[in-house]
C-alpha cells in the first residue's frame, strides 16, 4: 500500500471510531441545519478534525478541502489536495439507519491519486490507488460484468440540498426504473460509489453533489475498470456535482436513457463548472 493511502486509511479507521461511538449515543448529539434537508452534528466536525490532523501530522503542506471546514492551505502552491468529508450520510446517521460513509480523496496536480471510503457499521474498507486496482478489505474488487440494462441494479440518490433540477431528475427516474430490474437510494453517495466499483451496482446517477461526496470513488470505480463522468459523459462531476457511473457498457446505457431529459439548465451547469 503506498504511504499517501496508508495514512489516509489510518484517517478513516480514526473518523470511524468517533462515529461508531457516538452511534451508540444519538438522543445527546447536537444537531444544526445547513439549509434544506442537510444537517451537521458535533461528530461531523469532531470526525473531520481527526481525519485533518492525521492527514496534516503527515504532510503539513498538503492543502485540505473539507465539507465543514472548508479549505485549508495554500490550494495555488500546493501540488496535493485532500477532499474530505467525514460522515457521509449524516440524515442517515442522525436517524440510526446504518449507510454512511467516510470518504478521503486525494488529488495530484488535479489528478485524483488515491481513495479511502470506509463503512464504520461493517468494518468495510475500500481502497484505490492509481494504476494500482481498487480493493475492499485487502480483497480486489471489479465492477460487474452485466451488459443489458433489463438485469441491473442501479443506485441513485434524490437532489434533496437544491430542489433546482428535481423536475429533470424525476424524468430521468421516470425512464430508467421500467429499463432495469431495481433501483436503491441508500443515501450515502459515496458509499454507492464504492458499490458500483465492487459490482453491488452496476450503475449510479445522481445531480447536486459535492466534490467531497464523488472524489474518493470516482477513483475506485475507475480503478475497478468501471467509467464516471458527468450526465453528458465528460470530466466534469467534481466541478457540476452531476455524475454517472457505472462498468463501461451500463454507463453508456444510462447515458442514452438520461440524454433525453438534460435541459439547458443541466447542460449549462455543467459547462460552466468551475475548478476545484
Amino acid at each position: 500500500m503506498h504511504p499517501m493511502l496508508s495514512i489516509a486509511v489510518k484517517a478513516a479507521r480514526r473518523a470511524g471510531n468517533i462515529i461508531n461511538k457516538a452511534s451508540q449515543n444519538l438522543d445527546l448529539l447536537t444537531v444544526s441545519k445547513k439549509s434544506h434537508s442537510d444537517y451537521v452534528s458535533e461528530v461531523d466536525g469532531a470526525a473531520e478534525e481527526a481525519i485533518i490532523k492525521v492527514l496534516l501530522a503527515a504532510y503539513p503542506n498538503h492543502a485540505i478541502l473539507a465539507e465543514e471546514s472548508g479549505r485549508q492551505g495554500d490550494h495555488k502552491q500546493s501540488e496535493y489536495q485532500w477532499i474530505i468529508d467525514p460522515l457521509d450520510g449524516t440524515t442517515n446517521f442522525l436517524h440510526g439507519f446504518p449507510k454512511y460513509s467516510v470518504s478521503i480523496g486525494l488529488r495530484y496536480k488535479g489528478v485524483l491519486m488515491h481513495a479511502v471510503v470506509y463503512d464504520p457499521n461493517n468494518n468495510e474498507l475500500f481502497t484505490a490507488s492509481r494504476g494500482s486496482g481498487a480493493f475492499l478489505n485487502d480483497r480486489r474488487i471489479r465492477v460487474s460484468k452485466r451488459t443489458k440494462l433489463e438485469e441491473c441494479l442501479i443506485g441513485t440518490g434524490l437532489p434533496f440540498r437544491d430542489l433546482t433540477h428535481i423536475d429533470a431528475y424525476f424524468a430521468m427516474l421516470r425512464d430508467i426504473v421500467p429499463r432495469i430490474t431495481g433501483i436503491r437510494r441508500p443515501g450515502s453517495a459515496a458509499l454507492d460509489l464504492a458499490y458500483v466499483a465492487a459490482g453491488r451496482y452496476d450503475g449510479f446517477w445522481e445531480i447536486g453533489l459535492a466534490p467531497w461526496d464523488m472524489a474518493a470513488g470516482c477513483l475506485l470505480i475507475t480503478e475497478a475498470g468501471g467509467l464516471v463522468g458527468d450526465l453528458e459523459g465528460n470530466d466534469t462531476q467534481l466541478e457540476s456535482g452531476q455524475i454517472i457511473a457505472g462498468n463501461p457498457k451500463v454507463f453508456s446505457q444510462l447515458l442514452q436513457v438520461i440524454a433525453p431529459h438534460l435541459t439547458p439548465e443541466l447542460i449549462e451547469a455543467q459547462r460552466s463548472a468551475k475548478p476545484i
